[in-house]
């Protein structure tokens, strides 16, 4: 049976609902309703950071139909991995006033400057879905960047945003980076749509150097390489 959801909130809301309590779920529609009318910045601030203790942490297990809602929603957007607390943590996001542009980039900002490893999955997450997607390339790379490994999967992983707004080179750089730290290349969205000869070096490059250091090389990225071959 297909489901008939109005809006990403309306969404996100419903996968909330069945994996939390009655008591969580009123504490996140008040703070998304304080929100939304305008409430100081510090109620928004708070409730991103208290959403674990009111919402808990349970990964969402949802069906079929629900995950064709979520692709008919958003295009190439895979949540399956996600949980309740990033789910909540969105709809906060979703609930931020952003008719003014300048405004909502700014909170976004101090938010992704003071945010703890948590919050910058659900950050990163989320960007796919946000206002102004195509004002986050830089802190999606800086995404890609970091040490913390659920960070990077956050935006390598499942997420369309990097297939949608990365340029060549800091896709490429995602691809490799994936392949460093051991996150598999299936999971990275797009992965041959984005294929490019300039990655097919490098990916090469790569190989070739961890084979003269006796090393082992996935087999995906092979596999990669083949395809980006056959599409000359």
């Amino acid at each position: 049976m297909k489901i008939a959801i109005a809006n990403k909130s309306d969404l996100l809301r419903s996968w909330v609902a069945q994996h939390t309590t009655n008591e969580g779920l009123a504490w996140l529609d008040s703070k998304c309703q304080l929100i939304a009318e305008g409430a100081a910045k510090r109620v928004f601030f708070t409730s991103f950071s208290a959403v674990p203790r009111y919402v808990g942490k349970e990964k969402l297990s949802l069906t079929t139909e629900q995950l064709q809602a979520a692709q008919e929603m958003r295009s190439y957007w895979h949540p399956q991995l996600w949980n309740s607390e990033q789910t909540a943590r969105t709809l906060l996001l979703l609930a931020l006033p952003h008719n003014n542009a300048q405004e909502y980039l700014q909170v976004l900002e101090q938010l992704f400057t003071t945010a703890d490893m948590g919050e910058l999955v659900a950050l990163y997450q989320a960007l796919p879905l946000l206002p102004y997607p195509e004002q986050y390339r830089f802190r999606a790379t800086e995404g890609v960047r970091s040490n913390m490994i659920p960070v990077f999967n956050a935006i390598a992983s499942y997420n369309p945003y990097p297939q949608d707004y990365f340029d060549e080179l800091a896709w490429n750089q995602m691809v490799l980076k994936a392949l460093f730290v051991g996150s598999s290349l299936r999971h990275i969205q797009g992965l041959e749509l984005r294929a490019n000869l300039t990655l097919a070096q490098m990916l090469t490059d790569y190989a070739n150097e961890r084979l003269a250091a006796n090393r082992t090389v996935s087999p995906e990225l092979w596999q990669l390489v083949e395809v980006i071959k056959a599409k000359k």
